[in-house]
């Protein structure tokens, strides 16, 4: 990373209003966020349930912004194939999954032959060398700051440290991955994962809290990221 290091911020939609999705598109759009990310939970993986491949379509048809989907759910590999032809730019699932190591390689195969990006995420209590078999196949690591399954959880930030890590370990594999962060990310702990490198802020309750000017809130969460950005690198010189 250089000083010409950006962050960007991807709205999670799990706390919206999901009776006018058009909405709240386009009310994300004019905050300006650079991304959508579209949390898939299946009531087995995590308790909670959302929804399916038809609603990642329908986002798809609403707006040319990105969308990054994130799979919570038991057994990615056999839904697949109804993820990728909703056309997401990203598609990242959970290393925990008990699907066998092949089923996970084959899911990657099938996202990149696709031409869409693939991702692994890892929960709070997951070391970022889980991912090591797939290191040179990923374009996403997603590290979880909450435990997967619910919004408006509290950061934790004994996770912030593994965004470092997991920075390095795709700059070795020399894939040019990103690094997302998952949970509890608002401008008040934009600094504390920006001082360990972050390239995406997933930030969702923060952008629908009412009363809440969801731009100055996007704009924060970029500016504080670079500011943690910048005096961990001044320091390091």
């Amino acid at each position: 990373m250089t000083d010409a290091h950006q962050v960007l911020v991807s709205a999670s939609i799990l706390n919206a209003d999901f009776s006018r999705l058009d909405r709240v598109v386009h009310k994300m759009e004019r905050a300006g966020v650079d991304r959508l990310h579209l949390d898939v939970m299946d009531g087995s993986f995590v308790d909670n349930i959302t929804f399916g491949p038809d609603i990642v379509a329908a986002f798809r048809r609403l707006t040319d912004l990105p969308l990054d989907v994130h799979l919570m759910i038991t057994e990615p590999a056999r839904y697949m194939d109804r993820f990728i032809a909703a056309e997401p730019q990203t598609i990242t699932f959970h290393v925990e999954t008990r699907e066998p190591h092949e089923r996970k390689t084959e899911a990657i195969e099938a996202i990149h032959a696709a031409g869409q990006g693939a991702g692994l995420a890892v929960s709070p209590d997951t070391p970022v060398s889980a991912v090591d078999p797939w290191l040179s196949e990923l374009d996403v690591i997603m590290i979880m700051s909450v435990y997967p399954g619910w919004g408006g959880q509290g950061f934790i930030p004994e996770a912030a440290p593994k965004i470092a890590e997991a920075r390095a370990r795709l700059a070795a594999a020399g894939r040019g991955g990103l690094v997302h962060v998952d949970g509890g990310v608002n401008s008040k702990t934009a600094e504390i994962v920006g001082s360990h490198g972050i390239d995406v802020c997933i930030v969702g309750s923060a952008l629908f809290q009412r009363g809440q000017d969801a731009s100055d809130e996007v704009d924060l969460v970029k500016e504080h990221a670079l500011r943690g950005y910048s005096a961990t690198t001044a320091t390091a010189r």
